[in-house]
C-alpha cells in the first residue's frame, strides 16, 4: 500500500477494488454447460489488450472468433472490468493476455483462471527488466523480446483447434520473420539520429525496452504505471534534464493524459528553455484504431519510431 495515504483512504480504495473486481474473482469462468457457441461456429478466444490481438489475428486468421476487452486508446493499468467483459470470459475457450501484471486489476483473476494464458510467459526471465513480481510489463516496444510471444499463442491455438496446428505453425513462422525485419527497420531509423540527441522523454516509464533495444536513453515523467502519479519533483529531474541537455521534443502517449508533460515544457520555457511537444503521440499501452498507421502492431512500432527519429533530429 501506498505510505503516503492515510490508513483509512488506503482501506477504502481496497475495499472499492474489492467490489469492482469481485464479478471476475467469484464467477467461475465458464457456465455450468461450457462456453457457448459462437454464431460462425469457431472457438472464441478473448484477448485483453490490442496487442494480445493482433498476436492472435496474425496466427489464427479467420479461423477464431476473437473478442477484446481493451480497445485502442485503453490504459490497461488502470482498467475497470465491466459486467460485459465477464460476459465475454465465460463464453470464451481460451483468455490470452499479456502478463507481467500489464492488465493491473485484472491481474489476479487472469492468473488464477484455467483458460488464461499470458502470452509474455515464454521470454527469458533474464532478459526481463525489473526483478520478480516487479518485472517491466513493456516488452513489445523490444521488437525481437516480443517475438518470443508467438510461441504461446501458436501452442494454445493449435491445443485449441488440433486441425488448424499446421496453418497457425505457418502464420506464425510468417509473423517472426516480418518481426526480424521491423526490428532491423527500427535500429536503421534510430541509428540515424546522433547519439547525444537520442533522449526520448514521455509521459510514462512505458519505453525502457525500446530504449535497451534501440540505444536510446529513456526517461519517463511517471513511473511504470500510469497509476503512479508524477509529483512536483518528478517534473523538475525531468526540466533539468531537458535544459542540460537540450532536449527539442518531448512525447505525450495515446494513453496516458498529456498534462505532466505539458507541465514540463512551461516550467522549462519559464527557465529560459524551448521545447516542443511532438507534432503526434506515441502509441505506448495501446495500439491505434483499425485501419489507421498504428492499427497492427508493425504499424504500431513503425509509426513511434518515425516520429521518434524525426522529432529528435
Amino acid at each position: 500500500m501506498n505510505p503516503t495515504l492515510p490508513c483509512r483512504l488506503q482501506l477504502a480504495s481496497l475495499r472499492f477494488a474489492a467490489v469492482l473486481l469481485l464479478p471476475w474473482l467469484v464467477v467461475p469462468f465458464v457456465g455450468c454447460n461450457g462456453p457457448a457457441a459462437a454464431p460462425s461456429g469457431r472457438p472464441r478466444v478473448v484477448t485483453t489488450v490490442t496487442m494480445v490481438t493482433d498476436l492472435v489475428r496474425h496466427v489464427a486468421g479467420d479461423t477464431v472468433e476473437v473478442e477484446e476487452l481493451m480497445g485502442p486508446g485503453v490504459d490497461p493499468h488502470v482498467y475497470v472490468p465491466k459486467d460485459s467483459d465477464r460476459r465475454k470470459r465465460d463464453r470464451a475457450d481460451l483468455v490470452l493476455y499479456s502478463g507481467l501484471h500489464l492488465e493491473g486489476t485484472l491481474a489476479h483473476a487472469l492468473e488464477s483462471s484455467p483458460k488464461a494464458r499470458a502470452v509474455t510467459d515464454t521470454i527469458p526471465r533474464e532478459r526481463l527488466l525489473g526483478s520478480e513480481g516487479a518485472y517491466d510489463p513493456h516488452v513489445w516496444f523490444d521488437v525481437g523480446l516480443w517475438k518470443h510471444t508467438l510461441d504461446v499463442v501458436e501452442r494454445e491455438l493449435s491445443a485449441l483447434a488440433p486441425q488448424n496446428a499446421e496453418l497457425y505453425r505457418g502464420n506464425a513462422d510468417a509473423y517472426r520473420h516480418e518481426l526480424d525485419g521491423l526490428h532491423a527497420e527500427v535500429k536503421g531509423l534510430l541509428a540515424k539520429v546522433p547519439k547525444e540527441q537520442r533522449v526520448l522523454v514521455t509521459s510514462h516509464d512505458a519505453f525502457r525496452y525500446f530504449g535497451r533495444a534501440y540505444d536510446v536513453e529513456v526517461r519517463g515523467l511517471q513511473g511504470i504505471s500510469t497509476a503512479d502519479e508524477a509529483g512536483l519533483s518528478e517534473v523538475r529531474q525531468i526540466v533539468d534534464l531537458v535544459k542540460k541537455r537540450k532536449i527539442k521534443a518531448l512525447f505525450p502517449e495515446t494513453s496516458v493524459s498529456a498534462d505532466g508533460i505539458k507541465k514540463v515544457i512551461q516550467e522549462s520555457r519559464g527557465h529560459g528553455h524551448e521545447v516542443r511537444l511532438a507534432p503526434r503521440e506515441l502509441f505506448s499501452d495501446s495500439m491505434g484504431p483499425p485501419g489507421s498507421p498504428g492499427g497492427d502492431y508493425p504499424g504500431m512500432i513503425r509509426a513511434n519510431a518515425k516520429l521518434i527519429a524525426e522529432s529528435l533530429q
